[in-house]
């Protein structure tokens, strides 16, 4: 059986923080309880600070949960472009920031005794094509001048070969939600808290500055959005970043591989095991599109199924989830002071290394949000504009936008069908009924769902996602469940419910 979750959330406990009904009042208050809100939490707690932590479903069931949890001073955008669009001091910063990210997690697991499978590997940047191999050339030399401990070789312990890799010694790997339910546990107490089940719906600058939930409000100095997209900042910086889906399956395995792997096929792979509880497993992830732009998602599951088998001959595919990933347009994260906010600070655009970034976001807010300085804000601020490096990128993930925006507009536009009886079990649809378009799905138990397709963020119209039974933005990346309630952000509210009748 192949269970349609990731398997950190198959293989950890459950979590039971309250939900926040009232008000209260603390240092800083965080929106997002992943990597970085709960990291951040932390650091902060530990230097005096009061702290509330306000978390949307469970703590780790966001994109914390949906990672493959490699931590690794590889940079997906390569530090041969970050050489030339950050400079040699930028991009040396960016591989210091990262060791420095990749240590604290392992000071924490050893300091706190964590149980999470905590384990130092190499990473291998490898490619089985000829022409690739003198980007693995240029990436070795890049990452040499910047004194990283890498070397090269054409010898990858994988079983099939491949023509160059670049080797980063001392990388990490652990079980993510293990980990971070371990730092949430030592939250709690003290004048600070952490919430689960609690929708942040509003987030206001100020002094003190608010955080609105459903159910209750929390004053504090300063806010660290930390939910993967800005939930507070509804244009400028999400014409910087854009929303992907990315794919992984967990498969049984015989034998560990002693590493973590990245080829430089695009949409590139990422391979690596894992034992829990005495299990081993191969994990396989890849084959990212833009959310809401694939119209068969259960195609990107069907080749990474095929190539598991063919390059690590297995039977059977225990565990299969998707990620979102959200990629800046000039290769680095934004981190820092929201734009026209003094006192809000915003974490997004991890790309493919949201435990490494994370932890070097959760450092750099923790700072910033006690006014202390960071030898790395500068390089990651929020509000940065680097035309050299990303107009080629702005340009191209900011068509989305006016392209589905118009399409939203037209009547017909997107329209699948004009019969909700055309709807399947376990499918969904953007019907047309009496010239009204409806966002309808209908369970495996024949309940029919009818919403407005509109999504609440920036009024694109909402695709349906086959494979993972939600409905998907293609602007901006929202989230939604089948009964409309909101998943991802930036949106923060839900799509409203049509009554069948209309």
């Amino acid at each position: 059986m192949t269970h349609p979750h990731s398997l950190w959330k198959d293989t950890a406990p459950k979590t039971s923080f309250p939900p926040l009904t009232g008000d209260i009042e603390v240092d800083v208050a965080i929106v997002g309880g992943g990597i970085t809100g709960i990291t951040a939490a932390l650091l902060l707690k530990n230097a005096g600070q009061r702290v509330a932590v306000v978390e949307l479903d469970r703590i780790g069931l966001g994109e914390t949960g949906n990672t493959t949890a490699h931590i690794t001073e590889a940079i997906d955008s390569r530090y041969q472009l970050l050489i030339r669009d950050f400079g040699e001091s930028g991009a040396r910063l960016a591989a210091e920031s990262s060791r420095e990210a990749m240590e604290l997690i392992g000071s924490l697991v050893s300091k706190h005794g964590i149980e999470c499978s905590f384990e130092r590997v190499p990473g291998y940047l490898y490619t089985e094509h000829e022409q690739d191999v003198k980007k693995i050339d240029q990436e070795f030399q890049s990452a040499l001048k910047l004194g990283i401990d890498v070397k090269q070789t054409t010898s990858v312990p994988l079983p099939f070969p491949v023509l160059s890799a670049v080797v980063f010694r001392n990388q990490a790997q652990f079980h993510p939600r293990r980990y971070l339910l371990h730092l949430a546990g030592m939250l709690t107490g003290g004048g600070s808290h952490v919430f689960e089940n609690s929708r942040a719906i509003d987030v206001q600058d100020g002094s003190p500055c608010v955080v609105k939930t459903e159910q209750g409000t929390i004053r504090a100095r300063s806010v660290i959005v930390s939910a993967h997209v800005p939930v507070n900042d509804l244009v400028f910086i999400h014409t910087k970043i854009a929303a992907y889906r990315s794919y992984a399956i967990a498969a049984p395995f015989e034998k560990p591989l002693p590493g973590l792997f990245w080829d430089t096929d695009d949409p590139y792979h990422y391979i690596r095991t894992q034992t829990i509880d005495g299990k081993q497993f191969v994990m396989v992830g890849g084959e990212d599109h833009k959310t809401g732009q694939n119209d068969d998602s259960h195609s990107s599951y069907e080749r990474l199924i095929e190539y598991a088998r063919s390059r690590f001959g297995v039977s059977q595919v225990s565990h299969r989830w998707s990620g979102q990933i959200i990629e800046p347009v000039d290769g680095l994260p934004y981190i820092g002071r929201n734009s026209l906010q003094k006192n809000v600070f915003i974490a997004t655009g991890y790309g493919g290394q949201g435990m490494t970034m994370g932890t070097v976001a959760a450092m750099v807010l923790a700072d910033l949000a006690t006014e202390k300085s960071n030898r790395y804000a500068e390089l990651y601020d929020a509000t940065r504009i680097k035309p050299l490096a990303s107009v080629k990128n702005y340009v191209k993930e900011n068509l989305s936008f006016p392209a589905h925006f118009i399409s939203s507009r037209i009547a017909n536009a997107d329209v699948e069908s004009k019969s909700l009886d055309s709807i399947a079990p376990g499918q969904g649809k953007i019907v047309s009924i009496e010239g009204k378009k409806i966002a309808a799905c209908r369970s495996e138990k024949g309940e029919l769902s009818l919403l407005s397709p509109v999504c609440p963020h920036l009024k694109c119209d909402v695709a349906w996602n086959n494979a993972e039974q939600s409905w998907d933005c293609p602007c901006h990346g929202s989230r939604f469940t089948p009964s409309g309630r909101v998943i991802n952000g930036p949106a923060i509210a839900d799509l409203e419910p049509i009554e069948e009748s209309s």
